[in-house]
């Protein structure tokens, strides 16, 4: 299901323009994977300096290591932002991937971690040219409980009450290979403190079935209701995946949610949605007619915070119907009125909401 059929299926496009728009004081900026237009993704480094930006939150990627521990990676393998083929050159799968799962804590501590890359020709080559050089210094994987406590450490000797982001990656892959993450994320928040709606937190994922697994039946069980955010998907992406009896796997459907009725059914489980930018605002906008696909009404009247991804600054990277990055952020915050954004650039997000109040 592609954005051209969003707006058709939960409502018609609204065409709105900024000089219409109401404001909100209560939005939010949430730091993607730290300062990551700036520092490698989901370093220490790169979370420390998000956290002078002063953004609402941090996020933080999580995956589980052999040895059961929890540790902060974009992807549940570890081949795409670290050295993990030259150090370990036989530990891949058939798939040619390195998975974190495959690995022990001090394993993977024995990486270093880089810009995000790909391999083309044998060559790598950097996602993000202009970002920090590939192979710079010298970055580590952090677990999720070095990040947490860092985050309330600085929230404790500089007096701010900045939050956490987690999304639990690949639950569905965990649990296939007998690892129920879920469960163990849900134990680090409840360690550091982070046990209701009050608490400082959204914990994501893509993963449906998880989600309400969490809702229903984890949380519960633990004495826990934090904030829960459903993120979105094109089913064709195959972000996620389901196992049948004989073991093998098929992509889980998410048209069920841009259908009428989607956003509801979502709210009985979730306080909140995490969709692509495109969801919100059709590609088919082009400056001054700016198309929304109705996402974002029929989300807020369920009663859900809608915090789309990813904004960047990058060359290439600010869609044709805006002018710039603060354009870009004007039409998601105003116009379509979001209630926070996922960005590699907390610092800018975080200027552009300063200077709106």
């Amino acid at each position: 299901m592609k954005t051209a059929c969003l707006a058709a299926v939960i409502g018609s496009a609204l065409i709105a323009s900024p000089c219409f728009a109401q404001t909100n004081a209560d939005k939010v900026v949430v730091a993607h994977r730290g300062a990551s237009g700036y520092l490698p993704e989901h370093t220490l480094a790169s979370k420390a300096l998000a956290y002078a930006m002063k953004p609402d939150y941090i996020e933080q990627d999580v995956v589980m290591t052999k040895d059961n521990r929890l540790v902060v990676l974009h992807d549940h393998y570890l081949d795409r932002v670290t050295n993990v083929a030259a150090v370990f050159p036989d530990r891949a799968r058939d798939d040619g991937r390195y998975y974190a799962i495959d690995f022990t804590l001090a394993e993977i501590k024995q990486l270093s971690v880089t810009e995000g890359f790909k391999l083309e020709e044998g060559k790598q080559v950097q996602g993000f040219p202009g970002r920090f050089p590939m192979w710079q210094s010298d970055f580590k994987v952090p677990t999720f409980e070095e990040e947490i406590e860092m985050i309330q450490g600085l929230n404790k000797t500089l007096g701010y009450d900045i939050g956490i982001y987690p999304e639990i990656k690949a639950p569905w892959f965990h649990r296939h290979e007998g690892k129920d993450i879920s469960a163990a994320v849900l134990k680090a928040l409840k360690q550091y403190g982070y046990t209701s709606k009050d608490s400082k937190v959204y914990l994501q994922t893509f993963d449906y079935n998880e989600l309400k697994r969490i809702h229903d039946e984890l949380m519960p069980a633990m004495g826990m209701e934090v904030k829960l955010v459903q993120l979105m998907a094109y089913t064709d992406w195959n972000e996620t995946m389901v196992y049948g009896e004989d073991g093998s796997a098929k992509p889980y459907s998410y048209d069920w949610m841009f259908q009428p009725g989607g956003m509801a059914a979502v709210a009985k489980y979730a306080d909140g949605i995490g969709p692509w930018k495109p969801m919100v605002v059709s590609d088919e906008s082009v400056k001054g007619n700016i198309r929304l696909t109705g996402l974002v009404k029929a989300a807020h009247d369920a009663g859900m915070q809608v915090h789309p991804y990813t904004f960047r600054s990058d060359e290439g990277r600010i869609p044709a119907y805006a002018n710039d990055f603060n354009d870009m952020l004007d039409i998601f915050y105003r116009t379509a009125n979001v209630d926070g954004v996922f960005t590699d650039f907390p610092d800018k997000a975080a200027d552009y909401l300063n200077r709106q109040q």
